[in-house]
């Protein structure tokens, strides 16, 4: 077109050389047009994108580029502007001139000041969608050949634009797979867990760098076993654990969730034998669509036309692959999308393998943990237990439930902070302090004190590990829940360190509040001292002890604890899975024990309670009356013998050395137990009788005969007391 054939491109008083509308017009990058005030083409320069200059003129610009902000070259003509006329008026477009619509320009970029700018999208011959930078330049009538063709220059406003629109596919692609890329870093690896991982990763792709994103992981690896080294073999179990695509569009040829082993030779299988990505331009009757009819089935469904398999492997181990489709307009993928893709398969393997060795290790962990734990509550006597145990990431979360002497139950929640095996060996150690210093009948203060000793002796362990030890550097905090209840006296009595107050509920389902003190968390060195309190439980009531971690408390969208709780007097395995129904588990829960417990009453058939006063002729009131209650509980005649020698031997004693009043206690559970009383604090001690003496082997005897013995204390008394299994 010659230079004098186009009209000003500035507005008048500012003319622009010749040599720079020549420029214009034919670079080879940028492609010019001239339109009216109707937006009709009237010019076009010697290049458009894909069909002649004389196809273009006459067609409405809104035809020829498909518009993201379609106002966008009417605001550029100015308010006064006439409006576009409909679009149906023109001629047809030719399908190799269709495109899309996208976002606008921003506003007030118009009119005869700067520039207005806008982005547009069109569809080539070959079917791909393509995006461009559209600039519109106002300009007023001029002279020449061509300015009859033009409005009066008397009109308000510009005269006609010319359009300069500039192909930015590449630019766009390459900032697409910028932005996916950084997502993908930003977002892949942030969470241990694979299954999050792997949806995390197609969320990042879908829509910007892929139209559909799929990841199967062999299934091994999912739950923490190691990988074969190198490809895996032929028929290798894989699960299809994230997929992402367009709604709508087509059925995906397997569920999430779904294991099954991968049929060879495909893509798929080819890139996991050699550990190579492939880049596929799909087409019907490809020649491995029979081996796998199912992805050939959704291939068609979908209407994809090109894709990246990319297997997920890190130092030749294969863990699985992702596969990346474009369909419909979306421009086919080519060599620089396959090494981007690859790319982004390497930082997901190594998500991936994290995630992995995690998973093997908290699998370790817990299984550990779970080996060190009751198998479930023990039976003991006049308290119902059960118990709820909510998985996550800590490995150190426990219970327990211990028989102590006279018909008591010490109830026991504790939790040592951190994951893995070292966390759950912690636990354990722990939990068989407390048991040991549990059967010594200790207080439940006193006990503390000596499990605290015990904790901050491991820690002093850990501090003293090798420097490159990682262990070294993961302080030691334990927090631990510790009562014991008498069904006697109905006292519970309770210490706590660091751990969450337990919740008490009364058997009419009113909440039963109680002052309880709370001490330090174990393993804090400056020995401060723990503190007790006791309450008062009626039949029935309800205890649910909490290790801390998980929260279970009142949280948005959550029922009440009390009203999950209610009615207290179900069974406790029903209250405690309407717990977990109630429970809203977060992305990364802690992981937490509950305790459960009801206390209930010992009948009067099973206790008896003999003063006795202190005089030579108690061992044998002591005796006779022992044996007369046994008879009516009958007791088995080896268990009634047993049980008379020991209570002849503990009331010697307590005449001998005790300190009055005394008294005589007998009760009948799975276990016969006879506790003797007295106010002395001085307490027995087993010794070996040399084979000349003529004394001294009370408790020798006493201690071959029955199952378990031992003293405690109480403010005014101490008790010895011994058990015979019935």
């Amino acid at each position: 077109m010659p230079d004098d054939d186009l009209p000003s491109a500035v507005p008048p008083g500012d003319p622009a050389p010749p040599a720079l509308l020549h420029a214009l017009v034919t670079a080879p990058v940028i492609r010019t047009y001239v339109v009216d005030g109707d937006l009709r083409i009237v010019r076009a320069g010697a290049l458009t994108f894909g069909e002649a200059p004389d196809h273009v003129v006459g067609r409405l610009l809104t035809d020829v580029f498909r518009l993201e902000d379609p106002d966008a070259a009417a605001r550029a003509l100015g308010p006064a502007a006439p409006a576009p006329p409909a679009a149906a008026s023109p001629p047809a477009p030719r399908p190799d001139a269709s495109a899309r619509g996208a976002r606008a320009a921003h506003p007030g970029e118009g009119g005869t000041g700067p520039v207005g700018v806008a982005r547009a999208h069109r569809t080539d011959p070959a079917g791909t969608d393509r995006t461009f930078a559209v600039a519109f330049h106002p300009l007023a009538a001029g002279s020449g050949a061509d300015a009859a063709a033009l409005p009066d220059a008397s009109a308000p406003g510009p005269a006609a634009l010319l359009v300069l629109a500039a192909d930015i596919t590449a630019q766009e692609r390459s900032s697409a797979r910028a932005a996916a890329l950084d997502a993908v870093r930003e977002r892949v690896g942030q969470s241990l867990d694979l299954a999050v991982t792997c949806e995390e990763l197609v969320r990042a792709l879908v829509p910007g760098f892929a139209d559909i994103a799929v990841v199967e992981i062999v299934d091994d690896v999912l739950r923490g076993a190691d990988a074969p080294a190198g490809p895996p073999p032929r028929g290798t179990p894989l699960r299809r654990i994230a997929f992402r695509g367009p709604l709508g569009a087509g059925g995906a040829a397997h569920p999430v969730g779904d294991v099954r082993e991968m049929p060879h030779p495909t893509p798929y299988s080819l890139s996991l034998q050699d550990l190579s990505p492939r880049l596929v331009q799909l087409a019907p009757g490809l020649p491995w669509y029979d081996t796998d009819p199912d992805r050939a089935r959704s291939i068609e469904e979908f209407g994809s036309h090109s894709m990246i398999v990319a297997p997920l492997a890190l130092r030749g181990t294969a863990f699985g692959v992702v596969s990346l489709y474009r369909c419909g307009g979306s421009e086919p993928y080519d060599e620089s999308d396959l090494s981007f893709g690859v790319t982004l398969a390497a930082h997901t393997a190594l998500s991936v393998d994290n995630a992995r060795r995690y998973e093997r290790d908290h699998t370790v962990a817990s299984t550990v943990q779970r080996r060190l734990l009751p198998s479930g509550p023990a039976s003991p006597i006049a308290v119902d237990t059960a118990h709820v145990y909510l998985p996550g990431r800590n490995s150190g979360s426990w219970f327990d439930t211990i028989s102590l002497s006279g018909a008591r139950t010490a109830l026991v929640v504790g939790r040592v902070d951190g994951q893995g095996v070292q966390t759950a060996t912690t636990m354990g150690q722990l939990r068989t302090a407390v048991r040991t210093l549990a059967a010594l009948d200790l207080s439940p203060e006193e006990l503390f004190s000596r499990v605290n000793d015990i904790a901050v002796q491991l820690a002093e362990e850990r501090a003293a590990l090798p420097v490159g030890d990682a262990l070294r550097l993961r302080p030691l905090r334990a927090t631990c829940l510790y009562g014991e209840y008498d069904p006697f006296t109905r006292l519970w009595t309770v210490a706590r360190a660091g751990a969450p107050i337990p919740h008490v509920v009364r058997p009419d389902g009113t909440p039963q509040p109680f002052d309880l003190p709370d001490g330090p968390p174990l393993s804090t060195p400056e020995n401060a001292p723990f503190s007790t309190a006791e309450i008062t439980l009626e039949p029935g009531s309800l205890i649910v002890m909490h290790s801390g971690g998980s929260n279970l408390h009142e949280r948005p969208g959550l029922r009440p604890v009390d009203e999950v709780l209610a009615p207290t007097d179900r069974d406790l395995q029903e209250i405690a899975d309407a717990i977990m129904y109630n429970y809203r588990p977060v992305a990364h829960p802690e992981g937490a024990v509950l305790l459960l417990a009801r206390p209930t009453e010992v009948g009067p058939a099973q206790v008896v309670t003999i003063e006795l006063a202190p005089d030579a002729g108690a061992p044998a009131k002591a005796r006779n009356l022992t044996r007369s209650h046994l008879i009516e509980w009958k007791v088995p005649k080896d268990a009634l013998y047993a049980v008379e020698l020991i209570v002849s031997e503990l009331v010697t004693n307590a005449v001998r050395y005790g300190t009055p009043p005394l008294s005589l206690r007998l009760v009948r559970t799975q276990t016969l137990t006879c506790e003797v009383r007295d106010a002395s604090l001085v307490a027995p001690h087993l010794r070996h009788a040399r084979a000349g003496d003529e004394g001294g082997r009370g408790l020798f005897i006493m201690s071959q005969l029955a199952s378990r013995w031992g003293t405690r204390y109480t403010h005014d008394a101490k008790i010895i007391w011994a058990e015979v299994e019935l």
